[in-house]
């Protein structure tokens, strides 16, 4: 036998035979032999099908139009699944909304609009029932509760977990007063609030209608429980605060919660005050939010900025009397707590959002970003400063992924707006309305003539870092608290807080504030120049 060729064709490649008698297909190729005629070969290989060549370059792109082949049935299949999980939505979305027209017609009054409410957006709660069975799935609530634009307050001040002790045993845990939110704007009905910047329609760009509108807000079901915070060594405020609570349980029927330090001052006063409740561990303070209705604080400003550390989430609103110095924050006046109580607990009124910076110190020999110390809330500013060193504080300052600025002097300070009034107004820092959302960024004795104060908006991240070049430490205090030393490498993470203070306002946020500068820092007062004198002709 001689030896075989391949032969690689095409349906009309010449095919070159070398002696052979028979041929035969195997594995898509032509074998040759030399006992058959040239001729005849050639006309029967050209009525065959098309042969397989033995080209690399074919067998690859084979192989890939298999893979093209694969990635075009999987994408297939995927909209296939996204379609059917379009529709699953679109049909839930018009059950919901038939529900909701139902409830609507079912459920309101007959006039069609929502009792007492203004035309801006409203928050709306469940009122339902007092009591609730923790262990029932939330149907009713999820139905009933948030069927209009807004936040509920079921969802401000849920819990954070829920206890696994609660769920087990089904036992009745009592409901918090719910409230509603309603957006005015100087005291008046406004529009129904607008999430949309651009007009598509028009193709206009329009300003947006701003959500730190003036806020009113109304109660839904009557407040049961009250946590008074007094200042501490004050005579007048310990006596003041046993008649309050007094008042609040003979006259409102209201569950008192106080300080485990104040709990033992009212004891020692009479053994009455045995309904006071109280806390033994901290542990204990994160779960407040969900068992006080409302907050009432004796004292100053620092007495405010202590009831809002102890909420590192949701904060019920605040109801500050005026006992301390200044007085920034605390409106309402203690000689007439009866007047001013009765009026927060009937309802409505109006409420400041002061918001709160949220703090993280990353150390250098943290893995990476997210490796940081536990998050400090302050309600006025944190403060970067150098110490009991004598050399210059030098600090790295970035906005997002922008740098800043390079700070040399005595420090820093990162203020809300409710702090623009404090530390920041010292160093130089402008007074800013408490309900405008904003971080400033404010230096302490700047060795530069050009380094003025700035004010970012809320949503970017700030970065103070100390560089290795440094030549000191720096400390971070937090709302004149707990100290932090910054070592060269260590930074500070600061951005806006989700949870704010709402804080009640005896006439409204802006009337309180301009009344607080007037009074406080007796802000621009001069005498009136004399009618007397030479005039315009």
């Amino acid at each position: 036998m001689s030896p075989h060729r391949l032969i690689s064709q095409d349906s009309y490649d010449k095919v070159f035979l070398v002696g052979a008698s028979s041929h035969a297909k195997e594995n898509g190729y032509l074998i040759a032999t030399d006992d058959q005629d040239p001729q005849k070969a050639f006309h029967e290989c050209k009525h065959e099908s098309p042969i397989m060549a033995t080209d690399d370059h074919l067998v690859e792109f084979s192989e890939a139009m298999r893979t093209v082949a694969k990635a075009l049935r999987r994408a297939a299949e995927a909209k296939a699944a996204a379609q059917a999980e379009a529709a699953e939505w679109k049909r839930r979305y018009e059950f919901e909304r038939a529900s909701n027209l139902q409830y609507r017609h079912e459920g309101l009054p007959s006039d069609g609009g929502i009792p007492n409410s203004r035309d801006g957006i409203t928050v709306d709660t469940d009122n339902s029932c007092d009591e609730i069975t923790v262990d029932n799935p939330s149907t009713e609530q999820s139905e009933r509760c948030c069927r209009k634009h807004g936040i509920c307050s079921h969802e401000i001040l849920q819990d954070e977990a829920t206890d696994s002790s609660s769920i087990l045993t089904g036992r009745k845990v009592a409901r918090k007063a719910s409230f509603r939110l309603s957006w005015g704007c100087n005291g008046e009905k406004s529009g129904q609030q607008k999430h949309e910047v651009v007009s598509f329609e028009r193709g206009d760009i329009t300003t947006a209608e701003r959500s730190s509108k003036q806020i009113l807000l109304k109660w839904e079901t009557q407040p049961q429980t009250v946590l008074i915070l007094t200042k501490p060594n004050s005579n007048s405020v310990r006596v003041l605060c046993a008649e309050m609570v007094r008042w609040l349980k003979n006259n409102k029927k209201i569950d008192i919660f106080v300080e485990p330090r104040v709990k033992t001052e009212l004891l020692r006063e009479a053994s009455f005050f045995e309904f006071v409740q109280s806390w033994e561990y901290d542990e204990e303070i994160k779960h407040l939010h969900s068992k006080v209705d409302l907050v009432v604080t004796l004292g100053g400003d620092g007495t405010v900025l202590w009831a809002a550390s102890l909420f590192k989430g949701p904060v019920p609103p605040l109801v500050p009397f005026s006992l301390g110095s200044l007085g920034f924050m605390t409106p309402f006046q203690s000689e007439n707590y009866r007047d001013c109580l009765d009026m927060i607990l009937k309802g409505p009124f109006s409420i400041t959002l002061r918001h709160r910076l949220q703090c993280h110190v990353i150390r250098e020999a943290a893995k990476d970003e997210l490796d940081t110390e536990e998050p400090i809330l302050v309600l006025n500013e944190v403060t970067i400063d150098r110490g009991i060193s004598s050399y210059l504080t030098f600090l790295e300052c970035y906005c997002d992924s922008s740098f800043v600025t390079c700070v040399q002097g005595d420090g820093l300070i990162l203020s809300t707006t409710s702090g623009s009034t404090a530390y920041s107004l010292a160093a130089g820092g402008s007074m800013v309305h408490p309900q405008v959302p904003g971080i400033l960024f404010t230096p302490i004795c700047p060795h530069s003539l050009s380094f003025r104060p700035l004010i970012f908006p809320e949503y970017v991240t700030l970065r103070v870092q100390v560089p290795f070049n440094s030549r000191g430490h720096a400390w971070a205090s937090f709302d004149g608290k707990g100290r932090k030393q910054l070592a060269p490498g260590d930074a500070l993470i600061c951005s806006m807080a989700t949870w704010p203070v709402p804080t009640a306002c005896q006439v409204d946020s802006t009337n309180d504030f301009l009344r607080s500068i007037h009074e406080g820092l007796h802000w621009n007062l001069r005498k009136t120049q004399s009618f007397d004198g030479p005039r315009d002709s």
